[in-house]
């Protein structure tokens, strides 16, 4: 099970980016005002960074969940499996970051079986594992996908459980920020 809370900032042993270099893609990164969703102009996919020495602490203490966990195989690198994992410090759900030119990645297995495996463990504890494509977020529960659309600063993703015909049944909304 993911436990946040054991989640360290530092690459687990044995582990280096290498070729990838996805989270130069899907993320912003406001200092170089490189967009959400596009390369960023100093990143040479598959090589590394142009700019590694100087680079922005954004980038310096970014690591994925790839990086820092040990147990997770090969296959969740995320030049290979074409997203991103990592955890919200804050709410400490589980963010699935798509590349998106491959906006189906996460449905593929191994990935999507365990998401749903993770998302089952993570609504125990109130936590969410969400998909991304870009600003827009689907929250993946134990028994469907909820998209609810593009999330933007404040957002939050609220869900609560109400009883329905066949059991319980967990509602899931944006909630947006207070203008």
């Amino acid at each position: 099970m993911l436990d946040p809370a054991q989640f360290v900032s530092t690459p687990a042993p044995g582990r280096s980016c290498g070729a990838c270099t996805l989270c130069c893609k899907v993320y912003d990164v406001p200092a170089l005002d490189k967009p959400l969703g596009q390369w960023c102009r100093h990143c040479r996919p598959g090589r590394g960074c142009d700019i590694h020495e100087t680079r922005p602490d954004h980038c310096r203490a970014f690591h994925c969940l790839w990086m820092t966990q040990g147990w997770l195989g090969p296959e969740w690198k995320p030049d290979r499996a074409k997203f991103v994992l990592t955890v919200d410090p804050v709410t400490r759900f589980l963010l699935v970051q798509l590349d998106p030119g491959n906006a189906a990645a996460w449905k593929r297995e191994p990935y999507y079986s365990q998401l749903k495996t993770w998302a089952a463990a993570a609504w125990r504890e109130r936590r969410h594992v969400v998909v991304f494509l870009n600003k827009h977020a689907t929250v993946v529960l134990p028994d469907r996908d909820v998209p609810v659309g593009e999330i933007g600063p404040g957002d939050r993703i609220v869900a609560r459980e109400r009883a329905g015909p066949s059991g319980v049944v967990i509602e899931v909304e944006k909630v947006r920020a207070a203008a």
